[in-house]
């Protein structure tokens, strides 16, 4: 196997894993960046999934091609309102913010189960028909070697995972809208103080954080699960959790993080064509993401600095 054609094997799919993670990450960002932890992001990730799948099989006859697309939609919106629970809990009420995390969790785990062998008796839905599919890039395939890498056989939701990130960062560092939000996540009193409503930016902040959270669990549901059952998110919330806090709060950091992640995750079904892996026992290559995940933050997390007011609940007029 000449150097192109292992490339060729091992970036589509690391890209292809990577994508979900990314989406997620950059909620995570966006509303850890205001001060809100979010542990929550797997449930976000379940109820996405779950609307997903099901808008996808209830609408597939209506919209036909479109579907996967405004499937994913439909599943950010929807975990945007869902995430409102935390937004609620976590800013206005003034709750413990990890227990509203955990909360998200199992809530969203346990309605979309419930709601998924109420309408299909049985514990899982059917699988999809209209799902997302790899194509070439149009121009940018025929370039010579890049075009075979990184262009042929790629999945669109993958470079809009990447479009995003920079979008993300443009955002958060570059507009005024960015500066007020990181203004409530390091110093709020100092924010209130210059007029910024600290309140409605955790809000905007959680919310943008439900619809990346929902977007990637739909993304990862119509690439790579095809159905929905309370095995199809296990882990990838915490995963791109663990990439914010590798990527230090940032978006170019997170996406990175997540291109990490999800290529260990690709290790497993790309080792039959890599000549490295190939002795490799099967589960070592499963359960190498989370390890990675593991080391990754046990040699890092001490070096990364979160925003400051992160996960310190804010009442106006106190300091």
């Amino acid at each position: 196997m000449g150097f192109v054609d292992l490339l060729q094997s091992i970036i589509p799919p690391a890209l292809f894993f990577s994508a979900p993670l990314i989406f997620t990450a950059l909620g995570g960002v966006f509303s850890e960046r205001s001060g809100v932890i979010n542990i929550g992001l797997e449930g976000l990730m379940v109820m996405g999934a779950f609307v997903g799948i099901v808008f996808n099989l209830a609408f597939a006859d209506v919209f036909g091609g479109w579907t996967p697309w405004v499937s994913i939609i439909v599943a950010a919106i929807v975990s945007a309102i869902f995430s409102l629970i935390h937004a609620v809990a976590a800013v206005s009420f003034r709750a413990d913010q990890v227990v509203s995390g955990v909360a998200i969790n199992f809530l969203a785990l346990g309605l979309g189960v419930f709601l998924t062998k109420q309408w299909y008796g049985k514990g899982q839905t059917d699988m999809v028909s209209q799902q997302f599919f790899t194509q070439d890039i149009p121009l940018l395939s025929k370039i010579p070697i890049i075009g075979e890498i990184f262009f042929q056989g790629i999945y669109l939701s993958s470079y809009l995972a990447i479009v995003l990130a920079f979008v993300a960062w443009y955002v958060l560092y570059k507009t005024p809208f960015g500066l007020r939000l990181r203004s409530v996540g390091e110093h709020p009193m100092a924010a209130d103080t210059n007029g910024v409503s600290v309140y409605k930016m955790r809000y905007i902040a959680v919310i943008l954080s439900g619809a990346l959270g929902g977007l990637g669990g739909s993304v990862f549901a119509l690439t790579i699960a095809l159905n929905f059952s309370h095995a199809t998110i296990v882990g990838q919330g915490f995963m791109s959790l663990a990439a914010v806090i590798f990527g230090k709060w940032h978006p170019l950091g997170a996406m990175g993080a997540a291109l990490f992640f999800g290529f260990a995750q690709s290790l497993s079904v790309i080792s039959g064509g890599v000549p490295l892996l190939e002795d490799v026992p099967q589960v070592f290559l499963l359960i190498a993401p989370y390890v990675l995940t593991i080391l990754a933050l046990a040699g890092f997390i001490g070096r990364a600095e979160a925003p400051r007011a992160n996960g310190e609940p804010y009442i106006k007029g106190t300091r």
